[in-house]
């Protein structure tokens, strides 16, 4: 399991004021909801019979690995970042209609994500209660979830306090179709004193265009 953690060194962090006035002055987090295009993906998944959830979560891992505002942490009153994030998410029982968190451990490469995604299905998927895994989720574990029920426009899942979380907050929704594309609403949540909307701007741009191209990820 990857745990790597790097400190920071908060005497020259460029985000030094940023940090201390939206966590000590003012608290801030902020949401942008998006319609994200996924039908080359989506097709290129469906006609290799593959999933399209475990991808969803590999792609946000992939690209949070690129960016480290989004993997920020502190440990013992350090602020340092990991080297990467596992996704954290939620399994749906249909037989009493509630939801277990499990997590899957990151892998640079999408088959073995993949695959790490359909093992933790078959051992934990139909576990109850909080937790489907019995091992707590590692530290550098950040959520990620989808409610494939509901087409929504606006996501709001936490408001940010001086709680000491600095990780993104991502959500998917029920896919719609929109002048003949497969649209998928998609919300970003996160802590404006280690990213800003730039940030966000480039997350959003890169992971559009990873779906727009699955051939860039996703071996056929």
């Amino acid at each position: 399991m990857k745990t790597q953690w790097h400190p920071i060194d908060f005497e020259t962090w460029d985000r030094r004021q940023y940090f201390y006035y939206f966590t000590e002055m003012l608290p801030t987090g902020f949401n942008l909801c998006v319609e994200v295009d996924i039908t080359e993906t989506y097709v290129q998944l469906k006609n290799s019979g593959r999933k399209f959830f475990p991808a969803y979560l590999y792609l946000s891992s992939k690209l949070i690995s690129e960016q480290p505002e989004f993997r920020i942490a502190k440990i013992e009153d350090q602020l340092g970042y990991y080297e990467v994030l596992h996704p954290s998410y939620a399994c749906f029982h249909d037989d009493d209609k509630t939801m277990s968190n499990l997590w899957t451990e990151y892998a640079p490469d999408f088959e073995t994500f993949y695959q790490n995604y359909l093992d933790d299905q078959a051992q934990y998927a139909g576990n109850h209660g909080i937790l489907a895994k019995p091992e707590l989720p590692p530290p550098n574990n950040f959520m990620v979830g989808m409610v494939p029920w509901t087409q929504f426009t606006s996501y709001s899942p936490i408001p940010y306090s001086k709680r000491e979380y600095y990780f993104p907050i991502l959500q998917a929704g029920k896919f719609f179709e929109k002048s003949g594309r497969k649209m998928m609403p998609f919300s970003i949540t996160v802590h404006h004193a280690v990213a800003d909307g730039y940030h966000v701007g480039l997350f959003l741009e890169k992971f559009q265009n990873a779906m727009s191209h699955p051939d860039q990820w996703i071996r056929l």
